[in-house]
């Protein structure tokens, strides 16, 4: 099974450096960093890597547990969501005003909350000689570890730390399923639309948007295949929905879209193609993972015999790289065309695992620079000696020439264009890589 990336949320009172942590994880200036209590408002999460663990760090606001203050109302929703979407909690606190009555009562809630917590205490620049640290013992949490964030003093430890109470990686197993992301803005009809497919009410289905919380994975066969699609959300009562969590939206979909092999971007066809659609749909593509466009709530659309084609049209004006990703049009209503898509996951998903061999390659690449050679590099013309497909999953090819890092943007689309009027590859994202020729001995 493939399993979504462990998340790490680091939370703290307002202004203990949480934020300067975060950036000192990846290395680069991230979040906005200011000697301010509530600047950091809204979520930040990005990718992260420590002794070989991959994870998801999570950048959260100060958390005040009595203010009724909207603003610290809305953060503190926003930072027991990260809570519960994390897997470790880092809890920072500010080592030169020693423990506050705040830190009591934050770290009470995190020893409900069940999760493994990393006690972090920031702003000892002085390390070693400082020993602040120990006076947070009395927290309750385990053993209080020194950081500088500003210096990055004391960080690895933290990280060792982090590492230690991740879940541990499942072991690699071979597993033929297809794993299918939805995705798509709230409330656009996603449980809906796996309902209609599995023809059973296996997801809670609300009006209300933003109800579905966590990944649920809901398997089926399909022509001999299992699929496993991944809802970017499990739903939950009405009664436990809070407003203005929405933004861990962007989480799950990152995750749903780190284990998938095809997603499902549901768009709602009654309405204009927001930037958020577009958005997700890039980061789709980015990610390798094949694309599916599915305009759903067709039944509400008034229709001509031109307006499917002109709702493509205009999807493809706003992203023309969208031109190589199908689109289909369903109600999850009434279930037209719904059932047609696991047709189009199969078949975006085989045009995803394809290999060329490499003398077609040549033969392509060949005709391509002879109907338009590469420009020249300071006066040298850049030479492309041979090409080979590297990789499936996204289907990734490498092409060695003189000079790999001076071929242009306008060049490399031109060689990808040409490789998908040959070969297609539908729905799956096409990479190609520039390499030097290696020097013959």
């Amino acid at each position: 099974m493939k399993h979504p990336l462990p998340a790490v949320a680091v939370v703290g009172r307002p202004n203990v450096g949480k934020s300067t942590f975060f950036n000192r994880v990846l290395g680069e200036r991230r979040a906005i960093v200011e000697d301010v209590p509530g600047v950091t408002r809204d979520r930040n999460f990005a990718r992260a890597e420590w002794a070989g663990r991959h994870f998801y760090i999570i950048d959260t606001g100060g958390l005040e547990t009595e203010s009724e203050e909207p603003l610290a109302a809305a953060i503190r929703r926003q930072v027991m969501a990260a809570i519960e979407e994390s897997d470790v909690i880092v809890f920072m606190v500010d080592g030169r005003e020693g423990p506050q009555p705040m830190d009591h009562r934050i770290a009470e809630v995190l020893r409900r909350s069940g999760r493994p917590v990393v006690l972090a205490v920031n702003k000892l620049d002085r390390l070693p000689s400082e020993l602040g640290h120990h006076d947070f013992w009395e927290l309750g949490l385990g053993e209080p570890l020194p950081v500088s964030s500003i210096s990055g003093r004391g960080s690895g430890e933290v990280l060792d730390a982090i590492i230690a109470r991740l879940p541990e990686a499942p072991a690699a197993v071979e597993d033929d399923a297809l794993y299918i992301a939805v995705v798509g803005r709230p409330n656009v009809g996603k449980s809906s639309f796996i309902n209609r497919l599995l023809g059973e009410d296996r997801l809670v289905v609300s009006e209300i948007a933003g109800t579905t919380r966590d990944a649920v994975d809901t398997p089926m066969r399909y022509h001999g295949r299992t699929l496993v699609f991944v809802d970017t959300a499990g739903l939950r009562r009405r009664a436990r929905i809070e407003p203005g969590l929405e933004y861990y939206s962007a989480l799950r979909t990152e995750r749903a879209i780190e284990r998938a092999d095809v997603s499902l971007l549901l768009l709602d066809a009654t309405e204009p193609v927001h930037v958020q659609d577009l958005k997700i749909a890039e980061r789709v593509w980015e990610a390798g993972c094949g694309l599916i466009i599915v305009a759903n709530k067709w039944d509400l659309v008034p229709k001509t015999d031109k307006t499917a084609a002109a709702y493509e049209s205009h999807l493809r004006e706003r992203a023309p790289w969208l031109r190589w990703a199908p689109v289909i049009f369903t109600s999850a209503l009434t279930g037209q065309r719904v059932h047609k898509t696991l047709d189009l996951v199969l078949e975006v998903a085989a045009e995803r695992s394809r290999r060329i061999p490499t003398h077609e390659v040549n033969e392509v690449v060949q005709e391509l620079v002879e109907r338009q050679p590469p420009p020249h590099y300071r006066g040298q013309p850049i030479k492309i000696y041979y090409a080979t497909q590297a990789e499936t999953a996204p289907p990734t090819f490498v092409i060695f020439t003189n000079y790999p890092k001076a071929v242009p943007d306008h060049y490399a689309r031109y060689l990808q264009n040409g490789f998908r009027e040959r070969w297609g590859f539908v729905g799956a994202p096409l990479r190609l890589r520039f390499r030097g020729r290696k020097e013959r001995r």
